[in-house]
């Protein structure tokens, strides 16, 4: 039976698929959550300055994993690590 996640798993999920920079929809299928989840993530994402957003050309807001959000995301994988397949 599959756990529920957690938010620190929910963070550290957006945070990787934005590591190289990536469009709102594509997070949200991908991190499998609802727009309004979604939405609350990335405000506390970008309040935290765990991810930046940038506008294009095409006035598209493309998120992008800070340093200090890849800091987080390697102390996280870190400890999943260590605690094995109990946080996966």
């Amino acid at each position: 039976m599959p756990k529920r996640r957690d938010r620190l798993q929910i963070m550290a999920k957006i945070l990787e698929i934005a590591r190289d920079g990536a469009l709102k929809t594509p997070i949200m299928y991908k991190a499998n959550l609802s727009f309004t989840q979604l939405n609350k993530y990335l405000s506390y994402l970008l309040e935290a300055k765990l991810l930046v957003e940038t506008v294009t050309k095409g006035d598209e807001t493309i998120y992008k994993t800070t340093d200090k959000g890849l800091k987080y995301l390697q102390g996280y994988m870190t400890i999943r690590d260590l605690l094995g397949e109990s946080l996966k």
